[in-house]
């Protein structure tokens, strides 16, 4: 399989944009990074609410500070590379290999919500 890169930004809020703070999990899939963005810090063992945000550029692997438009500044929680497991429209399953994020990843989403669920689980 192919290692492709992620990274997980910390997104603080600014004056436009979002309203609080959140974790933006941003995964390389080809020359855009599907994001989504996470209600809380990203913890193994720990479900986390998410919401699929538009497609990224590839630039956001490797950027840290303010956000255009007065959306808010990221700096990197973490990053590294992951190999895709799996992908159909309601769930992508990798393993991740980063600084701090290490194992499986799942992202599942609710068909009838549309609302994404995070799960990390440690090697």
């Amino acid at each position: 399989m192919e290692a492709r890169r992620f990274v997980v930004l910390r997104h603080e809020p600014g004056e436009s944009g979002p309203r609080e703070l959140h974790w933006d999990l941003m995964l390389e899939f080809g020359d855009r990074l599907r994001t989504w963005a996470l209600s809380r810090e990203p913890l193994a063992g720990v479900p986390i609410a998410a919401e699929e945000l538009p497609a990224h550029r590839s630039a956001y692997l490797d950027y840290e500070g303010p956000v255009s438009r007065g959306r808010g500044t990221v700096s990197r929680f973490d990053r590294g590379t992951f190999e895709l497991e799996a992908e159909s429209a309601d769930e992508i399953t990798a393993t991740l290999a980063g600084r701090r994020l290490k194992g499986y990843l799942r992202l599942h989403r609710d068909a009838s919500s549309q609302r994404w669920t995070v799960l990390l689980a440690p090697n």
